[in-house]
């Protein structure tokens, strides 16, 4: 008789106790649904496409962010794919709510065809690196016919 009471206790202690486990779980998944803790980067565009652009020609494009998160945003540096482009971005801490900027300025200089380059933001965000794209289609330069005697 006493190993029957003790296995009904057993279960019961073995059965509460699983349920125990699961409450925190379903506690848990509601904060999920919060925004995120620390800085976070949102991009208005994430891409800028410039058009037909003629041979040498140097363009630029800023683009405009803003911090969604709840501390301070600080970009640590920017990337670029290859030396055509030249970055610039805020250099101060974005506090959150605020804006800042990264620009791109690219010069087509020995470049034809169809580019797409990358820029690497790095930051403090809480999600990593952001990227943003400059694109465009790269003509060649239409030379003068003006004859000389």
């Amino acid at each position: 008789m006493k190993k029957i009471i003790l296995s009904f206790v057993f279960a019961a202690l073995a059965a509460s106790g699983a349920m125990a486990q699961q409450l925190p779980a379903k506690q848990t998944a509601a904060p999920q649904a919060q925004a995120k803790n620390g800085p976070a980067i949102s991009f208005e565009t994430a891409e800028h496409n410039f058009g037909e652009i003629a041979q040498g020609d140097v363009v630029e494009h800023t683009f405009k962010f803003t911090n969604t998160g709840t501390q301070p945003l600080i970009i640590e540096r920017v990337d670029v794919t290859c030396g055509c482009t030249t970055p610039a971005w805020t250099k101060e801490p974005v506090m959150p709510g605020k804006t800042g900027f990264v620009t791109a300025k690219y010069n087509s200089a020995g470049i034809l065809g169809q580019q797409k380059k990358a820029i690497t933001i790095h930051s403090n965000a809480a999600d990593g690196a952001a990227y943003v794209y400059i694109m465009t289609d790269v003509k060649e330069k239409a030379t003068s016919s003006v004859k000389t005697q």
